[in-house]
């Protein structure tokens, strides 16, 4: 089980259309793939989804991280061993989803080495998620379209709005037309991605008492301390913390400091091993979750609905797990379905990810 070689691969594949959102916007998923070798063959395989707009991170640094820094602190070390590897990982500051791809690699040799899923190495819970998909920014006609679209064709009953525009009646006239058109069984919640200030999210809310949201998403900064817990104590609307609880200290600095009621959980960012820590920290002081997307493609999807289906806490609500739709190809052998409004975990040891090498060779950036 010695960590024999570690690959990082940069590939880029275009979306159909760019999602745009308040702090940035992705037209092409320029992603890294990396693969853990161990000495008996075995090989774990993660996707990174650099957003340097939001970690700092880019498909170039998360490659030099791992082939530079990484690697040589954990090649020769026994994949078991992750709290080890976790501990070294942790040494450097930053780089969330460099780490995340590592540790979920690992966790993927670990349940081949085994003859598990990584779902049953975690908890196996249940064999499938339910299946939110996130809308971004387009006039409030072709949010709605999209948001039909998706439920007709892939049963999906759940949808984040993203919000955060100015001035924000943009949005609260397409969460509203949203409302309308999908009716009441629809579940809708909004994701500022911190583009409006307190003040702001307090008015938007305030009109969108009526439209029963499920909760409101990082309206705003983790830097305005004072003003997130103000906006927490006088909500109607549950808000989830996001891009300020991305680790387990954030995570209690957010709850008891008031500033949230809920906590998005994103294996892209803090893989199995801290997502599983952040679950059962959640679990322990009554807090909800909900299993975020990192504009992931369907590596990640897949990774995120294999860690979601292991926990009740999880479970509970729908995952995003459905934006690499809009992507135009992918690199699994066996594409990932959205059926009636799920997905299923794959029935196979480790994580299942089986890479189809003639589309990396043709969407891999370094040769």
């Amino acid at each position: 089980m010695k960590i024999t070689r570690i690959e990082t691969i940069p590939f880029a594949i275009p979306y159909r259309k760019a999602l745009r959102f308040a702090s940035g916007e992705v037209g092409t998923a320029e992603h890294v793939l990396v693969r853990v070798h161990t000495e008996d063959g075995i090989t774990g395989t993660a996707e990174a989804p650099p957003r340097p707009f939001t970690y700092g991170e880019t498909q170039a640094s998360i490659i030099a991280v791992i082939d530079t820094v990484f690697a040589p602190q954990i090649l020769g070390e026994s994949a078991l061993r992750r709290e080890a590897i976790w501990a070294r990982l942790t040494r450097t500051i930053g780089n969330p989803t460099a780490k995340a791809a590592l540790d979920m690699a690992l966790w993927d040799v670990i349940g081949q080495s085994l003859g598990v899923s990584v779902t049953e190495l975690l908890g196996g819970f249940t064999d499938r998620m339910r299946v939110a998909h996130m809308v971004g920014f387009a006039p409030a006609t072709e949010m709605v379209a999209e948001a039909e679209k998706l439920r007709a064709e892939y049963g999906i009953t759940a949808f984040k709005v993203k919000v955060g525009r100015r001035p924000y009646r943009d949005d609260v006239e397409a969460t509203r037309a949203l409302r309308e058109a999908l009716g009441e069984d629809v579940e809708l919640y909004i994701d500022g991605n911190r583009g409006w200030t307190a003040a702001e999210s307090a008015r938007a809310l305030r009109e969108l008492e009526d439209v029963g949201l499920t909760f409101a998403e990082e309206l705003c900064p983790a830097d305005d301390v004072l003003a997130r817990r103000w906006l927490a104590e006088h909500s109607s609307i549950p808000l989830y913390a996001d891009e300020s609880a991305t680790r387990p200290a954030e995570v209690t600095r957010e709850l008891l400091a008031g500033a949230a009621h809920g906590v998005s959980v994103k294996t892209a960012r803090t893989g199995f091993t801290q997502s599983q820590r952040i679950v059962h920290q959640c679990e322990g002081l009554g807090v909800d979750v909900v299993m975020g997307n990192q504009i992931d493609g369907q590596i990640g999807s897949l990774c995120s609905a294999a860690f979601g289906a292991a926990f009740q806490t999880t479970a509970r609500r729908p995952a995003e797990l459905s934006n690499f739709l809009d992507m135009t190809d992918d690199l699994l052998a066996e594409p990932l379905r959205i059926e009636n409004g799920t997905v299923r975990v794959r029935p196979a040891v480790g994580l299942g990810i089986e890479i189809d090498d003639n589309k990396l060779k043709h969407y891999r950036q370094d040769t």
